[in-house]
C-alpha cells in the first residue's frame, strides 16, 4: 500500500483530457474537477404564423345621377292640348320647374313650349306628340322630381339617342332636360350643297362615345356639306349639336344633334357649351 502511494507521488504532474489536476504529492492526489459555468441553452421562442385579419365585405351601391326634388302641385293642370291661354302659362313655369327648358311663360303655346312638352312626355315614357293630354297634364301635376341626366359626376353635355334627349349637367346637377333628334341610322346619298357636282353618302350615325367641343360657328346659320345648320358646336368631325327648324319626335338628322333655334341661342348666351366641354353620346343608359 506504500509502495503504491510512493509511486503515485513520483508520477509527473498530468492535465487530464477533461480538465482535471492530478497532485504532485500523496496526500493530495485527489482529482480536482475545474468548474466550467455553462449557461442555460438559448432556445427561441416559437415562430407564430402572423395574424390574418379578414375585412368584413363591403358592397358599395354604384354610384347614381344627382336627383333634385320638386313639389307636386296642390291644383292639378288641365289637359291643355296646344291652346294658348292662363292654363298653358301653369304648365309652362311647370315644365321649367321640373328642368324642361323653354323660352318663356307667357301663355303661347309656341316652338320651345310644344319642344318642352315632347321632352317632357320622351322622359316619363308617354307618346311624344307635343300636346298636352290628360296623361301628361297628370304626371306634370304630381312630379316630384327634376329631370336628370345618367352621368353621375362633372360637367358635360349628354346625349341620350334612346330616349331622344340631351342633359346640359354642371357639377352632376342637371340644369336643363331640352329636346333633340340625332341621327336617323338611313343610309343616305346626297348632293353636296357646297360643292356642284360633289355627291356625299353614309349612313346617317351619331356615334356614341365621349367626345369635346373643338370648333364652333357663332353667327347665324352656316352652309354645311349637307345643309344649313344654325350657331354649330362640333364635337365629333363634322357633327355637331345646332339649332334646325325641324325636331321631330324620332331620329332624323344626318348625324348631328338637333335642337331648336331657340335652345341654341341659350347654350351660347348662357356659355353651356364652350369650346372643351365634355360631350357624352349614349345609346342605352347605365342602371339607375
Amino acid at each position: 500500500m506504500i509502495a503504491l502511494l510512493t509511486s503515485v507521488a513520483a508520477l509527473p504532474v498530468v492535465v487530464s483530457a477533461c480538465g482535471g489536476v492530478v497532485s504532485s504529492t500523496a496526500e493530495a492526489a485527489t482529482v480536482v474537477p475545474s468548474t466550467i459555468a455553462l449557461s442555460p441553452p438559448t432556445v427561441p421562442p416559437p415562430t407564430m404564423p402572423a395574424p390574418v385579419i379578414t375585412a368584413p365585405p363591403t358592397t358599395l351601391p354604384p354610384p347614381e345621377p344627382m336627383r333634385i326634388a320638386a313639389q307636386p302641385l296642390d291644383v292639378p293642370l288641365m289637359a291643355v292640348g296646344t291652346q294658348d291661354g292662363e292654363e298653358t302659362k301653369r304648365v309652362q313655369q311647370r315644365l321649367l320647374d321640373l328642368g324642361f327648358w323653354l323660352q318663356s311663360v307667357n301663355g303661347d303655346y309656341g316652338v320651345t313650349t310644344s319642344q318642352a312638352v315632347m321632352a317632357f312626355q320622351k322622359y316619363m315614357g308617354l307618346p311624344a306628340t307635343a300636346e298636352v293630354d290628360e296623361a301628361t297634364a297628370a304626371l306634370l301635376t304630381v312630379a316630384d322630381m327634376r329631370a336628370n341626366g345618367s352621368a353621375t359626376g362633372g360637367t358635360l353635355i349628354e346625349v341620350d339617342k334612346d330616349r331622344q334627349l340631351m342633359f346640359i349637367i354642371r357639377d352632376a346637377a342637371t340644369l336643363w332636360t331640352i329636346n333633340v333628334s340625332t341621327g336617323s341610322g338611313i343610309p343616305f346619298k346626297e348632293r353636296d350643297k357646297t360643292e356642284w357636282g360633289k355627291w356625299i353618302q353614309g349612313d346617317a350615325q351619331t356615334p356614341d362615345g365621349i367626345f369635346t367641343v373643338d370648333r364652333e360657328r357663332n353667327k347665324g346659320w352656316h352652309s354645311g356639306d349637307l345643309g344649313d345648320i344654325y350657331r354649330p358646336k362640333f364635337f365629333n368631325k363634322g357633327i355637331a349639336l345646332h339649332g334646325s327648324y325641324e325636331i321631330p319626335n324620332y331620329p332624323a338628322s344626318h348625324g348631328c344633334v338637333r335642337m331648336s333655334t331657340a335652345a341654341m341661342d341659350m347654350i351660347w348666351k348662357d356659355n353651356l357649351a364652350p369650346i372643351g366641354m365634355t360631350v357624352w353620346v349614349h345609346s342605352s343608359a347605365p342602371a339607375a
